[in-house]
């Protein structure tokens, strides 16, 4: 199971016992600010936990899997995220 951006706005909101609505625009400011970031080209970087970048992919030859035919795809960006040491550490720890 996946935790939602709704259970992350309940997390925060009794985190910091504030209101789910004031918890949600913390949530979503945050993520507007890493989306803005990443638009304009800049990575985030979260120290411990990781680090979102963009990713150029080139363009290059695909094919269409109903006809088989060969279609080009144009190059485009993809957001990337590389998980912290830290974060790394805490997931693997044994219990």
């Amino acid at each position: 199971m996946s935790m939602t951006k709704a259970d992350l706005v309940e997390a925060v909101s009794q985190s910091i016992n504030v209101s789910k609505r004031e918890a949600e625009v913390v949530v979503n400011t945050f993520l507007e600010c890493v989306v803005g970031a990443l638009n304009r080209g800049e990575g985030v970087e979260l120290r411990g936990f990781g680090s979102f970048r963009i990713r150029e992919r080139g363009p290059r030859t695909g094919r269409n899997p109903r006809t088989g035919e060969s279609v080009e795809v144009a190059p485009k960006k993809v957001p990337y995220f590389k998980v912290g040491k830290q974060l790394k550490e805490l997931i693997n720890v044994s219990n």
